[in-house]
């Protein structure tokens, strides 16, 4: 078996807003797919609460009968002692591990003795920082999406025994994280008073420029790339690195079909009508310039 055919695939955590049914029969249609790893919990907004708790684990314990490796992920920036208490018992749970997508989880899960999954909000940015979370139980990190290929070939010179490396594959960018709900702003609302306003934007809602070009998408308190960033071109080249998984950001459409033809690149499917395919079901096209040391908006070979 090739290095390419042994790199998995994962599901991220949903980014948006989506009704209760929605993530159910998602979840259910996730369990057919090809995707090994599913992460699982709400990492935007803690008023996101449609799904508890208790859900979570449910489905969680569906997916693991399935035969899939399931992972809760942490809300990404805490702002409330109640998002503490809510992270503490994210934390405590025994059935799953925890994707750690905050400083606050990683002492919980460190102090608890308990393996985790560094998630692509942790600035790891350096094989010193690596180093340092490897020896706190990090079994798994995610490469921040601004870094490139040949960061990722730096670290993989010092990667420590033992811990697994995920890439950031296809899905609008995360870019930024704020205190303010810039969903709730753009209707004129106050953050406690939002009115839910993320349920109208499955995939997010657009901001444009002056100029009327598509420029952000904007989500809850999350800043995101108007362009979806994918990587199929360059699978070969990840599995070369030593990528172990893949992550798929859930979209509002065609994520199950977007797996499957990730699944064909890494069983060694030709890439140029599998990327064709691929492109047709992008929003407003693609983006992979983090990745290949250009402008973050750019598409292309490296």
């Amino acid at each position: 078996m090739t290095r390419m055919q042994t790199m998995r695939l994962s599901v991220g955590p949903i980014q948006y807003f989506w009704e209760r049914q929605r993530v159910l029969d998602f979840y259910q249609q996730a369990a057919d797919s090809a995707a090994q790893i599913i992460y699982l919990g709400e990492v935007i907004c803690s008023k996101r609460r449609l799904v508890k708790f208790a859900d979570w684990l449910a489905i969680g314990n569906e997916l693991k009968q399935s035969g899939k490796q399931v992972i809760l992920s942490s809300l990404t920036l805490l702002e409330a002692a109640s998002e503490i208490g809510t992270l503490k018992k994210l934390c405590s749970n025994d059935a799953f591990m925890v994707e750690a997508n905050d400083v606050a989880a990683i002492q919980l899960l460190t102090a608890a003795g308990k393996d985790y999954v560094g998630g692509p909000a942790l600035n790891i940015y350096n094989h010193h920082s690596l180093q340092l979370l490897a020896g706190k139980n990090l079994k798994r990190w995610v490469l921040p999406v601004e870094l490139g290929l040949e960061a990722l070939r730096d670290l993989h010179l010092h990667r420590p025994e033992g811990v697994e490396t995920e890439v950031f594959a296809l899905g609008r960018l995360p870019l930024a994280y704020s205190a303010r709900c810039y969903t709730a702003r753009s209707h004129n609302l106050p953050k406690d008073d939002c009115q839910f306003k993320c349920l109208d934007y499955p995939n997010g809602r657009m901001l444009k420029t002056r100029e009327n070009r598509d420029f952000l998408v904007l989500n809850g308190i999350q800043t995101q790339s108007a362009l979806t960033h994918q990587v199929l071109d360059q699978v070969t080249e990840l599995a070369s690195l030593g990528v172990d998984v893949l992550r798929i950001s859930p979209q509002n459409t065609d994520t199950m079909r977007i797996i499957e033809l990730f699944s064909a690149a890494c069983k060694g499917r030709e890439l140029t009508s599998l990327t064709e395919e691929l492109l047709s079901m992008l929003p407003l096209g693609a983006c992979n310039g983090y990745l290949t040391q250009q402008a973050g908006m750019d598409y292309g070979p490296q």
